[in-house]
């Protein structure tokens, strides 16, 4: 299978509807108080540049970089379809967005994932493209339900 990465708009029904399954998924695993993706609105916000994945003409997974300053960006966003997990989109989209953050010439990538069981595939991911576990950043808090990554480039 073929995959496409394009930076996205986020008008498409698919791409939003991916995005709508993306935050109800995560509020069944963790209180509204820990879920920390961005509705649609705020991902078109100009701090964050949004790209989805495309497989012929089938939206098949999505990623964000959010820029928290001039040196430091926020991996948000990341999602996969159930059909295609395991075909290594994850990460071709994070290695997509590590691209884009040394290109943006940030010295940091962070993010934040849950804690519980359901993250422990993306906690996997992230580990094996070097990041590593750290305290709160940006607006974030100590939350037992989240876990805090970074990546220096």
């Amino acid at each position: 299978m073929e995959f496409t990465i394009r930076e996205d708009d986020l008008t498409g029904p698919d791409v939003r509807a991916l995005l709508e399954e993306h935050l109800a998924d995560l509020s069944l695993h963790s209180p509204a108080c820990s879920v920390h993706a961005m509705p649609v609105d705020r991902l078109r916000e100009p701090d964050v540049t949004f790209w989805s994945v495309w497989s012929d003409d089938r939206v098949v997974g999505c990623g964000a970089l959010k820029e928290i300053d001039a040196t430091h960006g926020e991996v948000k966003s990341m999602r996969t379809i159930d059909e295609v997990k395991g075909q290594g989109i994850g990460g071709l989209v994070l290695e997509h967005l590590l691209g884009e953050a040394k290109r943006r010439g940030y010295s940091r990538v962070s993010l934040e994932t849950g804690s519980n069981e359901p993250f422990q595939p993306a906690l996997r991911l992230y580990a094996r493209h070097g990041f590593e576990v750290c305290g709160p950043f940006a607006d974030y808090a100590e939350d037992p339900w989240s876990v805090y990554m970074t990546k220096a480039l």
